[in-house]
């Protein structure tokens, strides 16, 4: 879409909160022109991010949303862990975690870096491989200060459905 469709899009759906996501938006082109005219315009936003991208630069206006990749994905190589040093407490960081080797390495990462006394931390299970209750019973059994989140899309439509 044409910058100038986005905005009128938004526009279209009465709302005072944007969400920014699907891949990685750090890659795309004109993100941070749409950022700050929808933040100049009154917008509340959040931007979904991999993590792997330079989040300094984002307009501090938005919520950052910054994975934290964990080994189960294959991709915590990625990890661009300067990235911490940028959080403020508007930001979160999100771990998806596979299994208890996941956690474990999360639990890790939490002390190494503090980072719960930077902004909240989201725990989440990857949908199909670790059961919810589990993940649930590990956080409260080690009295994590984290948020336990859903990937709730992947409840309301099928699991692989894609721009969603």
């Amino acid at each position: 879409m044409h910058f100038d469709e986005i905005v009128q899009q938004v526009k279209s759906y009465n709302c005072s909160l944007v969400g920014i996501t699907g891949g990685e938006p750090l890659f795309q082109e004109n993100v941070h022109r749409l950022i700050k005219r929808l933040c100049d315009d009154g917008y509340t936003l959040m931007m979904e991010t991999g993590g792997h991208r330079d989040i300094s630069i984002v307009d501090l206006r938005v919520k950052r949303i910054m994975d934290i990749k964990c080994p189960g994905s294959k991709m915590d190589k990625r990890n661009r862990w300067e990235n911490i040093h940028s959080l403020t407490p508007n930001d979160e960081v999100k771990f998806v975690i596979a299994d208890q080797s996941d956690y474990e390495w999360t639990k890790h990462v939490l002390d190494q870096y503090h980072l719960d006394t930077r902004c909240p931390i989201i725990l989440s299970p990857v949908f199909g491989k670790l059961e919810n209750r589990t993940l649930a019973e590990w956080i409260l059994h080690d009295q994590l200060h984290v948020q336990f989140q859903l990937q709730m899309h992947k409840y309301i439509w099928d699991p692989t459905t894609r721009r969603v």
